[in-house]
């Protein structure tokens, strides 16, 4: 992964209402959520979720899929996962593994 890569994704998730949508896309798993779902759980209006989930989709840490009249975003795990072996490879360096927090993503 690119470094500007990296800033772009972490600018994305540096919202709070973005960051919101994108764990509850990761809880989501494969199956992903609809657009009306998400607006409706976060209790947002549609117009301020789309803007949110096209920065997140930019910055590619999400995926839009057409299944008939609906549109399914879904978290993009590898993409996540670059960005995790990222940080933990360039921001970690020198840093003992006892000193690491495991993650249970």
């Amino acid at each position: 992964m690119e470094e500007y890569d990296v800033v772009r994704s972490l600018a994305a998730l540096a919202h709070g209402l973005r960051l919101q949508v994108f764990r509850m896309l990761v809880v989501a798993g494969p199956g992903g959520m609809t657009p009306g779902a998400m607006a409706e759980r976060l209790d947002v209006p549609a117009a301020t979720l789309s803007f949110h989930l096209k920065e997140l989709a930019h910055a590619g840490l999400v995926t839009q899929e057409r299944d008939g009249r609906n549109l399914i975003y879904r978290a993009a795990f590898a993409h996540m996962s670059a960005l995790l072996g990222y940080l933990t490879a360039n921001c970690c360096e020198g840093v003992e593994d006892k000193a690491a927090v495991p993650c249970h993503c």
